[in-house]
């Protein structure tokens, strides 16, 4: 597999970017390295991010800061009980010519066209409305009055759900967490980061931020990933993974069989090559290995496999037996 010396600094170009995007971000955020990279990941792969952690994560900010860096624009949509699917995509009102008196019915945008778009508490509005945003994640645009309308790219969305309330919310279907390429976990800071946080956020001073990307740029990224050459070993290891996690596949584990209603299926695979070759061009290689499908396959898999009632009761959830899997993987 040769890499050219041209496809050589261009990695090394993306490299230094990626170096660049993070110092800039460390401005403004404290901690949570290994979220900012992942979110990177994944806005490189053209996936998209569910993100979860309780309130007062600067999870809002962090994504916000991200767009400022990458010169995008952000739109937040905060998702409640009553929030309709036209309040997302966008409606058609009817709008009069001054000059000749006429009216006609015109699509006013509605806050998903966006570079970036957070979907906060996504699981607080109904089913009905949690699917306007299906379409425009796969098909990245969006169909009203019988019209479809682009959305301008990069595209990338990330929801946010809170761990803790549950009451009164509206858990995602199965089909559409398997849109996301990634389920982040955003974790409290460490003591001395908390430290930090506070020193930072009640002082007079603001973070000056300079723009690194802009989406040009980032559409040539995406492409490039795509480019990106793979090692047949690499790309069965990845699809092995993802096979053994199916209780009714020939060669799965028992405690697959034991504890997993249903496995992961086919996008995860594609999900693990596309995010390690974006981690591996991120980090200044021309291909990937083993190691990057590693790297991935916990933000990947944990929100595609269906556990059942024995592993409930046995306290064994999703990232347990991802961990189970990728240590027999290393014997």
């Amino acid at each position: 597999m040769s890499v050219s010396s041209k496809d050589l600094s261009i990695v090394e170009e993306v490299k230094a970017a990626h170096e660049t995007i993070v110092r800039e971000i460390s401005k403004v955020i404290v901690g949570q390295s290994q979220v900012i990279n992942e979110l990177l990941i994944s806005l490189l792969a053209r996936g998209h991010c569910l993100l979860i952690g309780v309130p007062g994560l600067a999870k809002t900010l962090l994504i916000s800061t991200l767009a400022r860096v990458l010169q995008l624009k952000f739109n937040r949509i905060q998702f409640t009980p009553d929030l309709m699917p036209s309040d997302i995509t966008g409606t058609e009102i009817i709008e009069e010519d001054t000059s000749t008196g006429r009216k006609a019915f015109k699509f006013v945008h509605g806050p998903v066209f966006a570079n970036i778009v957070l979907a906060d508490e996504i699981n607080r509005t109904p089913p009905k409305t949690q699917a306007a945003l299906l379409q425009a994640m796969q098909e990245h645009e969006v169909s009203a009055a019988g019209e479809t309308h682009k959305l301008e790219e990069p595209f990338f969305v990330l929801a946010t759900q809170n761990p803790i309330e549950q009451e009164g919310t509206y858990p995602l279907p199965e089909a559409q967490l398997d849109r996301f390429m990634f389920n982040l976990w955003v974790n409290y800071p460490s003591l001395d980061e908390e430290k930090q946080i506070v020193k930072t956020t009640t002082g007079g001073r603001e973070a000056s931020l300079k723009v690194v990307l802009d989406a040009a740029q980032i559409i040539e990224l995406q492409k490039l990933v795509r480019e990106v050459p793979v090692a047949d070993n690499v790309v069965d290891y990845a699809v092995n993974l993802v096979r053994q996690t199916r209780p009714n596949e020939n060669g799965a584990p028992q405690f697959i069989k034991d504890w997993i209603s249903w496995g992961a299926g086919p996008r995860a695979s594609q999900y693990l090559i596309l995010g390690a070759k974006t981690r591996a061009i991120l980090d200044g290689r021309p291909t990937p290995d083993i190691d990057d499908v590693r790297s991935v396959a916990r933000p990947v898999l944990r929100h595609r496999i269906v556990t059942n009632f024995n592993a409930d009761a046995e306290g064994v959830d999703a990232v347990k037996i991802v961990e189970r899997l990728l240590e027999d993987g290393r014997k």
